[in-house]
């Protein structure tokens, strides 16, 4: 019988496999036709740094428009699902998601404030400033404040408690999507605007959204790395985790800090795409257990594969060039994943 070990070395080879395959295969698909040689032409022009047809216009498609948005796709993919795999082993819920505790609420009243602004002098100079990256900033900012918010009102004598911080994200979200909801009647003109970006969207995202993300998902990713064998530990329940030594809230923030930091980030720039930080943990740790730092590496993969496909199904689903939001795809693909795990069809899930 195989064992685990080989079960988690043979999905991540697969999913290794699939990454570059799946990167070349999605800059196929746009409203503009191409075939695979063309892309591979350009594809080797960019490594091997070859001039002819660098400044062309099928250059330019693949690689700043096509495969700058690949790129972020996988990594908002990975970022989701590496903060739903922490956040299911922090509060000991496997449906909890990236966005359990407000921070897609707060990156939403941002971007909404962002958006609503436009309209007067302030706004507009600030949109004059930073141009296109204004909206990702302002729902990074939005994103960051909602973490800080339910990181204080979580806290009951100097202590973050799991059944606290939910309860906290609760009146977040709500308080965040009230005034949301506000912004909308206050400027008609904007709710399109609002609602679009609400939904999840990759279009119009460049190389400068990727710069933008980097630093924030390097940064993220630091504290959960280093600390995923304690998620383990956490798993198993408070009590037990301090009786084997740990300093809890400690760890407990630092993980908190940094799946806030991929939530915020991939929301910046991508809008509110939700179930793959629900479905992708469940899917790999069905596969190849619970154990944290295989998952980490698997969900990772597999919730940057699952975006990068869900984009192209966005943008190619429709005829005439048209684009479905992104968060709609995903939506569709996850609901039914998630009645199934709400019917405790996957028991698996929580072992």
């Amino acid at each position: 019988m195989e064992t685990m070990e080989k079960r988690r070395s043979r999905a991540v080879a697969v999913l290794l496999f699939l990454v570059p395959v799946s990167v070349f295969a999605a800059c196929l698909f746009g409203a503009y036709e191409t075939s695979a040689a063309q892309v591979f032409n350009v594809f080797k022009n960019v490594i091997l740094g070859g001039a002819e047809g660098s400044k062309s216009s099928l250059s330019f498609i693949i690689t700043d428009l096509r495969l700058s948005r690949v790129c972020l796709s996988f990594l908002v993919g990975m970022s989701l699902a590496v903060a739903g795999t922490v956040y299911q082993g922090i509060l000991r819920n496997p449906l909890a998601d990236p966005f359990t505790l407000g921070i897609s609420s707060g990156a939403a009243f941002g971007a909404s404030l962002a958006i609503f602004s436009g309209s007067t002098v302030l706004g507009a100079g600030l949109w004059l400033k930073f141009g296109s990256l204004f909206l990702p900033l302002a729902a990074l900012a939005g994103a960051m404040a909602a973490l800080g918010a339910v990181l204080m009102l979580g806290r009951i004598g100097g202590t973050l408690r799991r059944e606290t911080m939910v309860l906290a994200g609760i009146v977040v979200a709500t308080f965040l999507s009230a005034l949301i909801s506000l912004l909308k009647s206050l400027d008609e003109d904007s709710v399109t605007s609002i609602v679009f970006w609400i939904m999840g969207s990759f279009q119009g995202r460049g190389w400068e959204h990727v710069t933008l993300f980097l630093p924030y998902f390097i940064a993220g990713m630091i504290p959960i790395i280093y600390y995923s064998r304690e998620l383990d530990i956490l798993s198993l329940g408070e009590t037990q985790a301090r009786h084997l030594g740990m300093d809890v809230s400690r760890v407990r923030l630092f993980l908190l800090v940094g799946s806030g930091l991929l939530t915020g980030a991939a929301v910046a720039v991508s809008g509110i795409i939700g179930f793959v930080g629900l479905i992708v943990p469940h899917l790999v740790r069905m596969f190849q257990g619970a154990e944290h730092r295989p998952l980490l590496l698997s969900s990772s993969l597999l919730g940057g594969l699952l975006l990068v496909w869900s984009d192209v199904i966005a943008r190619s689903l429709l005829p005439g060039g048209e684009e479905l939001p992104v968060g709609v795809v995903t939506a569709l693909l996850g609901g039914p994943f998630f009645c199934i795990v709400l019917r405790g069809g996957f028991k698996g899930a929580r072992s």
